[in-house]
C-alpha cells in the first residue's frame, strides 16, 4: 500500500541532518565533560533581547525531585557566564533538531539549575512557524549551555492533512532503531552507558489505527546495573517521525562498587518473605447499564528490599509524615450511636446541624447562599444535600468566610469549611501541640460520624517533623481517617479534619463516605501468601540503583512538593533547604506491561479487569486454533480486544458468527478498541440504563455494544427484536461496514456505482456491496457477491481488518479556502 507520509517539518531522517548535528563550533565545547539534567522549560524574570523576542532569565529543578538527578533550584541565571552565547545555543540547536528556517525563534530562556554535585546552565529556546498569522508548528529545545549538550526538544505540527497509516509503517521496534541512531549521533559520550527498557511504554494491545506513539527509554547502566533514574527518552509517531527527546542525567552522582548482592533467586525469595499484601474493597464501574459494585481485593504496592540483606527499604519520598502510619486500632471497640434514619431536612435544620456540630456561629456571620441539590448517586439511589455558604463581617468589612455541605436526608454534615482573611497571629506559649490537635480531630469524628467509630482508623502523624516549629509555621494539622471493613482499608471512603495550630479551632471537616453496604462478617479470603505469589507474576524483580532524595528545612523533612510550591509562591528559601542524597542498591518491584487495568479477586484468587469486573489474565490471550489459518493476523486481534471470545483456547474461525458478536467487533473496530460503558439514564429514580431492544437485557454481554451501535446510528431499532443469536449474511455486514464508513446514504444511490454482480438481483444493498467490494474490504467469488451466505468468525475478522486500513486512508481532511 502506498505510504501518505506527513509533511516532516521538524526532523528529516536523512544522513545530511544526522552529520549536520554534529559540525558544531569549536567555541561551543568547554574542556570540562557536560553533565545533564532533564530539560524543564519555565518562564523567569525578563531582561533585555532582541527585538521581537523575549529572554528570561529563569532558575528552577531538573526532575521530579522523587527518582530524578537535578534537585533544588537556583536562585537565578546569569547568562553572562555561559561559555555558550545566545547565539551559540540557537545555531547548535538549529543544527541538532534541524530547524526548517520558516521557523521563527520567539522566546530564549537560561536558567541555572542545581544537580546532586554541582549545578548545570541551560539554554532553553522556542522556535514557532505561523502561516497567515496563525501559528502552525512550534519546537522547543534546550542544551547544556557549557558542553552544547542537547537535552532536550519537543516539536508540534498542525497538519489537519495528515493521514498515519494502518498498518503502521513504522512499528516499535523500527523506531528503537530510528532512537538509537539519533542518540549514537546527539549524544555519542553517552549511547554506550544506555540500556533500552523494553517495558517502558510497551502496550501489549495491538494498535487498531496509525494514530500511535511510540514511547522509548533508554535508561543509565553503572557497573552493569540499571540506575533508572536517569535516562533518555524518546516518542516517534507511527511514520517515523520524532516527537521528541528527553534527556535526565547527572554525572556528578558519585557511585560506589557494586559489593556482593543476593542472586535473583534469593531476590525473589526475599520478595516473598518481605510483601505484606493488604485487604481493599475497590469501587467496581461496569458498564452494561449496571451500578456500581463493589469488590474485595488483595493489593500489594511495588516495594524494594536492600540488594545484599533482603531487608525491606522504606520509601524515600516521605509521603508517611504527610499521611502519617494507621493505627492498628480503630476510635471505639464498638460505635457510639446509630446511624441517622433517613428522612426530609429543611434549610433551618441543616443550619442547626452545622451549629449542633461546630458551635454557635461567630458572630457577624451571615448566610449568603443556600441550595438544595438531589442527584442519582453511583448505586441507583438518589442522595440529596444542602450547599450553605456565610460570610463573617466585623465592623463592615468581610473577615472571612464559612461553607458547609449537610445530607438532605440525615442532617449528617459531610464537609465544613472555616477561613479567615489575613490571619495574624503571634505565636504563644499556649499553642497547640500535636497530640491535642489528634484528641481534638478524634472527638470531632466521633461526634459527627459515632455509628462508624469502629471502623475508622487514624492515621497517625510523626511528632519529628514539627519539632521546633513554631504554630504560625506549621499552620494546621491535618488529621485523615481510614475507612476499615472487617480488617480490609475502603479506598473510596475517608475522614479528614484540619486542626488550627494555634488556636485549636476545626478549621475544616470533610467525611467522604459511600452508601455501600457490606457483608455482616469477613468473606472467605485466599491466603496473604497466595496473594503475594500472584502478585510477583503480576511484577518483574529488578536489581538497580535508586536515588534517595531527602529534603530538610529548618532541620526538618519536607516533601519536594511542598518545597516548590514555596518557591513558586515566591518565597527565597532555597539556601535554608538542606538535601541528603544517598545511592541505594536495591531489588525493586517493577510491574510487567498489562492489557488493562487489573485487581486480585481476594475471595477467588483470580485476576479481575477494573474496568469492568470481568475476568481477565495478565498475558494477552492468544487463540491456540489460529495459528496458520489464512485469517490468523485479523483473528488474534479480535481476540486481543475480546471482540472474539476464546473456548478452552480456541476461536473457532469457521464457525459462524452471530450478530451480537458482529456488533460488538464493529464497536469496539470504530472506537479504537476502547471499551464502551454505556452511561446511566437520567430518570430521577436513579434506575439503570432501559435496554432499547427487547431481546438485549441491561445485564447481556452485547448490552453496551449494541446500544452504542445504536446510538451512533450503525443499527436501527426496527422491530424491537435484535436476535443476538442470530447469525449473519454477506449483505448484512456490507451495510454495517458502509455504515461505520459514514457512506450510507451516498450508498442508497446505487445507480451511480460501476459494478456488475453475476447474483446482482439477489443483493438487497447494491450500493453497500459496490462500496465494500470496490475498497477490496470484502471479495467476490467468480463474480458473485453471495449476499444470502452467512459470515464465518474467521471472515467477520478479515473484512473488519481491511475497514481498519480503508478507514484511515479515506479519513477526510478539511478543506482549505
Amino acid at each position: 500500500m502506498k505510504s501518505n507520509r506527513m509533511k516532516k517539518t521538524a526532523l528529516v531522517w536523512t544522513a545530511a541532518m544526522l552529520a549536520g548535528a554534529l559540525t558544531l563550533p569549536a567555541a561551543a565545547y568547554a574542556a570540562d565533560k557536560p553533565t545533564m539534567g532533564m530539560a524543564n522549560d519555565m518562564d523567569g524574570d525578563m531582561f533585555s533581547g532582541a527585538a521581537g523576542e523575549s529572554v528570561n532569565a529563569v532558575s528552577g529543578s531538573g526532575g521530579d525531585g522523587t527518582s530524578g538527578a537535578a534537585g533544588i533550584p537556583e536562585e537565578s541565571g546569569d547568562a553572562s557566564e555561559a561559555k555558550i552565547s545566545k547565539e551559540q545555543a540557537e545555531k547548535l540547536i538549529r543544527q541538532y533538531v534541524s530547524v526548517p528556517k520558516e521557523y521563527v525563534l520567539q522566546n530564549t530562556s537560561y536558567g541555572s539549575y542545581k544537580l546532586v554535585n554541582g549545578e548545570q546552565n541551560r539554554w532553553s529556546m522556542d522556535f514557532v512557524k505561523r502561516v497567515n498569522g496563525k501559528q502552525t508548528g512550534s519546537i522547543n529545545a534546550s542544551i547544556d549551555a557549557d558542553s552544547g549538550q542537547l537535552l532536550s526538544f519537543y516539536s508540534y505540527t498542525n497538519n489537519p492533512n495528515a493521514k498515519p497509516t494502518y498498518p503502521l509503517e513504522v512499528d516499535r521496534e523500527a523506531a528503537k532503531g530510528l532512537a538509537e541512531t539519533f542518540i549514537s549521533q546527539v549524544a555519542p559520550d553517552y549511547a554506550n552507558q544506555l540500556a533500552f527498557n523494553a517495558d517502558y511504554g510497551k502496550q501489549l494491545l495491538p494498535p487498531l489505527s496509525g494514530e500511535v506513539r511510540h514511547q522509548l527509554r533508554f535508561e543509565r547502566v553503572v557497573n552493569g546495573i540499571a540506575f533508572p533514574a536517569n535516562y533518555i527518552d524518546m516518542e516517534f509517531n507511527s511514520d517515523g517521525q520524532a516527537l521528541s527527546f528527553q534527556m535526565q542525567w547527572d554525572d556528578t552522582i558519585e557511585f560506589g562498587k557494586a559489593s556482593g548482592h543476593l542472586t535473583q533467586e534469593q531476590a525473589q525469595a526475599a520478595m516473598l518473605e518481605a510483601a505484606d499484601p493488604e485487604l481493599h474493597y475497590i469501587k467496581l464501574y461496569g458498564g452494561n447499564g449496571s451500578q456500581s459494585s463493589t469488590a474485595l481485593s488483595y493489593e500489594l504496592p511495588a516495594f524494594a528490599i536492600d540488594a545484599a540483606s533482603g531487608e525491606r527499604m522504606d520509601d524515600a519520598r516521605l509521603s508517611y509524615y504527610r499521611y502519617g502510619e494507621l493505627s492498628e486500632t480503630p476510635l471505639t471497640d464498638a460505635p457510639l450511636g446509630s446511624r441517622p434514619k433517613p428522612g426530609k431536612i429543611s434549610e433551618e435544620q441543616a443550619i442547626a446541624s452545622v451549629e449542633t456540630a461546630f458551635g454557635k456561629l461567630p458572630a457577624g456571620a451571615e448566610l449568603q447562599s443556600s441550595n438544595y441539590n438531589e442527584n442519582k448517586n453511583e448505586n441507583g439511589g438518589v442522595s440529596s444535600q444542602w450547599y450553605l455558604g456565610w460570610t463573617v463581617k466585623k465592623d463592615g468589612k468581610e473577615v472571612g468566610s464559612i461553607s458547609a455541605a449537610v445530607d438532605g436526608s440525615t442532617g449528617t454534615v459531610q464537609s465544613y469549611n472555616q477561613y479567615e482573611f489575613n490571619q495574624s497571629q503571634a505565636s504563644t506559649s499556649s499553642s497547640v501541640t500535636l497530640e491535642q490537635a489528634e484528641m481534638k480531630a478524634a472527638a470531632t469524628v466521633k461526634r459527627l460520624l459515632p455509628w462508624l467509630t469502629d471502623e475508622l482508623y487514624e492515621n497517625e502523624l510523626k511528632a519529628e517533623q514539627y519539632e521546633g516549629r513554631l504554630p504560625e509555621d506549621i499552620g494546621s494539622y491535618y488529621i485523615r481517617f481510614t475507612h476499615k471493613v472487617h480488617d480490609a482499608i475502603v479506598d473510596y471512603d475517608s475522614v479528614n479534619v484540619t486542626i488550627d495550630a494555634l488556636t485549636g479551632e476545626v478549621r475544616s471537616f470533610d467525611a467522604n463516605l459511600s452508601d455501600d453496604s457490606y457483608p455482616q462478617f469477613a468473606p472467605k479470603t485466599i491466603s496473604a501468601e497466595a496473594a503475594t505469589e500472584k502478585w510477583l507474576d503480576y511484577y518483574d524483580t529488578k536489581l538497580e540503583y535508586r536515588l534517595n532524595q531527602q529534603y530538610r528545612l529548618g532541620g526538618q523533612p519536607i516533601p519536594l512538593e511542598k518545597y516548590k510550591l514555596m518557591l513558586a509562591s515566591g518565597e527565597q528559601i532555597s539556601d535554608k533547604v538542606e538535601q541528603d542524597v544517598t545511592i541505594e542498591l536495591v531489588y525493586q518491584l517493577e510491574s510487567k506491561p498489562v492489557q488493562e487495568s487489573v485487581f486480585l479477586d481476594a475471595t477467588t484468587g483470580e485476576w479481575r479487569s477494573r474496568d469492568t469486573g470481568d475476568v481477565t489474565t495478565l498475558e494477552l490471550p492468544v487463540a491456540t486454533d489460529a495459528e496458520g489459518h489464512w485469517a490468523e493476523e485479523s483473528l488474534q486481534l479480535m481476540v486481543a480486544y475480546k471482540a472474539l471470545d476464546l473456548v478452552d483456547g480456541k476461536v473457532r474461525p469457521n464457525e459462524l458468527i452471530t450478530r451480537g458478536e458482529l456488533i460488538k467487533m464493529l464497536v469496539l473496530a470504530s472506537s479504537g478498541g476502547r471499551f464502551y460503558s454505556y452511561a446511566m439514564d437520567d430518570a430521577a429514580d436513579g434506575a439503570a440504563s432501559q435496554a432499547s431492544f427487547k431481546d438485549v437485557a441491561a445485564n447481556s454481554d452485547f448490552f453496551a455494544y449494541v446500544e452504542s451501535a445504536l446510538d451512533q446510528n450503525l443499527i436501527d431499532i426496527g422491530d424491537g427484536s435484535f436476535n443476538p443469536d442470530a447469525n449473519v449474511s454477506r449483505d448484512e455486514m456490507s451495510g454495517l461496514i458502509v455504515r461505520a464508513l459514514g457512506y450510507n446514504t451516498l450508498a442508497q444511490y446505487d445507480y451511480i456505482f460501476n459494478s456488475s454482480f453475476k447474483d446482482e438481483a439477489d443483493i438487497e444493498g447494491k450500493g453497500q456491496a459496490a462500496i465494500v467490494v470496490g475498497l477490496k474490504i470484502m471479495s467476490l467469488a467468480d463474480g458473485k457477491f453471495l449476499p444470502l451466505k452467512k459470515v464465518t468468525r474467521a471472515e467477520a475478522s478479515i473484512a473488519f481488518f481491511r475497514y481498519l486500513q480503508k478507514r484511515a486512508e479515506l479519513q477526510e481532511a478539511p478543506l482549505r479556502m
